[in-house]
This record gives structure tokens, C-alpha cells and sequence, in this order.
């Protein structure tokens, strides 16, 4: 996927949306909206409404198609226009969209399509402050798989909104050779081997076997990954200092391998692990730890 191009259609197709928010409603509605029915009365249920949504604090906006079919889902009649699409930017208070149709629905779907935004928003919002911290550097942002279950094609399409890219997609895509790979294997190399041994008979191997990552700790480790061929490497839980010398060590071994950094990457460190060279920075918190962001939904009675 180019880094500059995507849209929602690229992670999760229409169906499987509508099924993921149709279960949401599902679970939140169960036998049915007592307080929206029993406050509203039979004679007041199919009366049209409209719904103002803002957005309580800055950050940006990632999840609008969830918050706008969690409404179609129990109003087909109900309309949802944006004045802004995924990946703006927001401003506190901004009239983001607006929402109409039969009052019932648009009650019953008010807090599922509120946490999709919220949820989707955050992470995007939660990136995009990474991605600002190292905008002066070459380093690319990238999320990992420490997604919530089930939610993961979500959660990365809110990472790209936000500026990041995406890592692998699940076990499938890519090889990473990681410690407990390792140790199984007993070495690197006789991990790296074993991986090449089995997509020796399969015909549909060479990305994955042109892309393999291997984590490595220490420079003796560095030395043996690069010498078994390995052409991007995984340096994790090093400080920004330790970093430095393994990527040096890294470049001088072979100038073309591709660098990621990972593990006790924050905020408020992230610029100095981006300032020792590597070309990627992957980070759990984009989607494991990202605050919910804050929007209102007030609905004026026509």
C-alpha cells in the first residue's frame, strides 16, 4: 500500500463493517432501548430529529463511516454528512457533523457510533503527536500487533489517519524472527535457515523471504543476522545511546540493511531514538494505550 494513499476499503470491506457494527449494536441495544422507548412513548418514536456533532478537544478525525452506519443500521432513512473526512485535522468545538432521522434510532445508536469515533480518533490523534516529534528526521512511525482482538484492521486504518504506517497486518504477511523464535530454533542462523528451508518448496515466497526481520539485543547479535543475510533488523529494548552503536555497527556491516527500533519508546523520547538512524520506530502504545477522543451529539427535535 503506498503510504500516501488509503481509504477505509483498503482494511475492511462494507459487509464486514456493517457486521462488526451491527454486533455492536447488538450488544448494547440486546432485547431493545428501554429508556429511549419508554421516555419517548409509542406516539413519539418515528419523529424526526437532527443531531449536532463537535468535537470537545483538538486531534484528528479517524472512524466517520462507523459513526455514520451505526445510524443507517437502525434508520435507513436516517442521513449523516461530514464537513470533514478521516485524517483532518480537528479543532475544539468545530460543528464536525450532522445527523437526521427518527429520534429512536438516532438515541439507540448515539454511544456505539460515539465510541467507534472516540476510539478511532484517539489513536489517530495519539500517532499523530509521534509522527510531529520526528517530522525533521527520515524515521517512519509504524503501530505493531498489540491491537485489541477483533478490532485490528480498525485500529491500524486509525494509525494511518494519523500519520504512521502500518507493520505487518498478523502472522501471515511477513516473517519476524523474534527471541522466542530464536530459542527455539537455537540460534539466528539456524532460525533464518529454517525459515529459508521451508518456502524452498513453495512458489509464493520471495517478499516474504526479501522482507524477513530478525530481532537482535546486542552486537554479537547484529553480527550474526547480518552475516546469515538478513536484510532488516528489529533492535529492541536498547536505550537511544545503545541504539546508536548497533545501528553504526549495523551500517558498517552492510550500508543497505533497513533499521527498526522498538520497545520504551515514548513521547517524550521518541525524537532521540529517531536521531540514531534507524529507518522505523514501531510502537504498542499507538494502539494499546491511546485515550478515547472527546466528542458531543446533541439532538435538536425538528
Amino acid at each position: 500500500m503506498d503510504q500516501n494513499t488509503y481509504s477505509l476499503s483498503d482494511y475492511i470491506t462494507p459487509e464486514a463493517l456493517r457486521v462488526m457494527v451491527r454486533q455492536a449494536l447488538a450488544e448494547d441495544i440486546g432485547a431493545g432501548d428501554v429508556s429511549a422507548a419508554g421516555s419517548l412513548g409509542a406516539d413519539n418514536s418515528a419523529q424526526l430529529a437532527r443531531a449536532i456533532l463537535r468535537a470537545k478537544s483538538g486531534g484528528i478525525l479517524a472512524g466517520s463511516e462507523l459513526f455514520r452506519v451505526a445510524f443507517e443500521l437502525l434508520d435507513e432513512e436516517s442521513a449523516c454528512r461530514f464537513a470533514q473526512s478521516d485524517g483532518s485535522t480537528l479543532k475544539a468545538g468545530i460543528r464536525l457533523a450532522t445527523v437526521s432521522g427518527a429520534i429512536l434510532g438516532m438515541l439507540s445508536a448515539e454511544r456505539v457510533a460515539l465510541n467507534f469515533l472516540g476510539r478511532m480518533s484517539g489513536i489517530a490523534s495519539h500517532t499523530a503527536k509521534f509522527v510531529e516529534r520526528v517530522k525533521h528526521t527520515s524515521c517512519v512511525i509504524l503501530d505493531t500487533r498489540k491491537t485489541t482482538p477483533l478490532w485490528r484492521a480498525l485500529e491500524k486504518y486509525a494509525v494511518r489517519c494519523g500519520g504512521g504506517q502500518n507493520h505487518r497486518a498478523g502472522l501471515y504477511d511477513m516473517v519476524l524472527i523474534k527471541d522466542n523464535h530464536i530459542a527455539a530454533a537455537g540460534s539466528i542462523s539456524r532460525a533464518v535457515e529454517n525459515v529459508r528451508a521451508y518456502f524452498s518448496s513453495k512458489s509464493d515466497h520471495g517478499s516474504l523471504l526479501e522482507n524477513m526481520e530478525v530481532e537482535v539485543t546486542s552486537a554479537s547479535e547484529v553480527s550474526q543476522a547480518l552475516g546469515s543475510g538478513v536484510m532488516r533488523l528489529l533492535l529492541d529494548n536498547q536505550s537511544p545511546d545503545q541504539l546508536s552503536e548497533l545501528v553504526s555497527l549495523a551500517c558498517e556491516i552492510n550500508p543497505a540493511v533497513k533499521l527498526e527500533a522498538s520497545g520504551n519508546v515514548t513521547l517524550e523520547n521518541v525524537a532521540d531514538y529517531a536521531a540514531s538512524g534507524v529507518d522505523y520506530i514501531s510502537i504498542g502504545s499507538l494502539t494499546h494505550s491511546a485515550p478515547a477522543a472527546d466528542f458531543s451529539l446533541l439532538i435538536e427535535k425538528e
